[in-house]
C-alpha cells in the first residue's frame, strides 16, 4: 500500500469534485509549483491511486431516472456458475454495478432505465436469460437521498 501524505490526500479530494482543474489551479490551491502538482499526479496514476478520469452524467437528463436494484440467487455455487454469471452480466449496459455479496442473495445490482416498461424488458429479455440464475427480487429507487462517487481521505 502506498503511504499517503496530507497533500497527496487534499489533491486525490481536489481531483475529485472537480478533474478538469489545471495544474495551475491545483498548484496555486496547493501552495505547490505546476511542476510537483504534475509529479504527484503523475505518480498516484502510475501506483494506480487515480485509476481513471470521468465524465458523470445527469440521470434525468439523458432520460434514464429509473433507478432498481436486483438481489439474484443463483441456482449452484460452483467456480463455473460463479464466472460465467459474473461474465454475462458484466455485459449488460443497463447494470451500473455488480457486487457478489453475502446472505440471503449472492448479488446486488444497480440497473440504471428510463421506466418500469424498460426495466420489465430488461429483466425478461436480458437479465432472465443468464444461465444459473435461480431467482431475483427487484426494489426501486423512491428518491435519491446521497449519490457521490468521492472517496475522501
Amino acid at each position: 500500500m502506498t503511504q499517503l501524505d496530507t497533500i497527496d490526500k487534499t489533491l486525490i479530494n481536489l481531483l475529485q469534485e472537480d478533474s478538469k482543474q489545471t495544474n495551475k489551479e491545483l498548484s496555486n490551491k496547493l501552495n505547490l509549483s505546476v511542476t510537483a502538482v504534475y509529479e504527484r499526479i503523475k505518480k498516484l496514476e502510475r501506483n494506480e491511486i487515480i485509476s481513471k478520469y470521468v465524465a458523470l452524467i445527469n440521470k434525468k437528463t439523458v432520460d434514464k431516472g429509473f433507478v432498481a436494484f436486483c438481489s439474484i440467487k443463483l441456482l449452484q455455487h460452483t467456480k463455473q456458475c460463479v464466472v460465467d454469471f459474473e461474465k454475462d452480466v458484466s455485459k449488460l449496459e443497463e447494470v451500473l454495478e455488480c457486487y457478489h455479496i453475502s446472505g440471503e442473495y449472492d448479488y446486488l445490482l444497480k440497473v440504471l432505465v428510463c421506466d418500469m416498461e424498460e426495466f420489465r424488458e430488461f429483466m425478461v429479455k436480458k437479465l432472465t436469460t443468464i444461465n444459473h440464475i435461480g431467482s431475483t427480487h427487484s426494489a426501486f429507487m423512491i428518491n435519491e437521498v446521497k449519490h457521490t462517487t468521492a472517496m475522501y481521505i
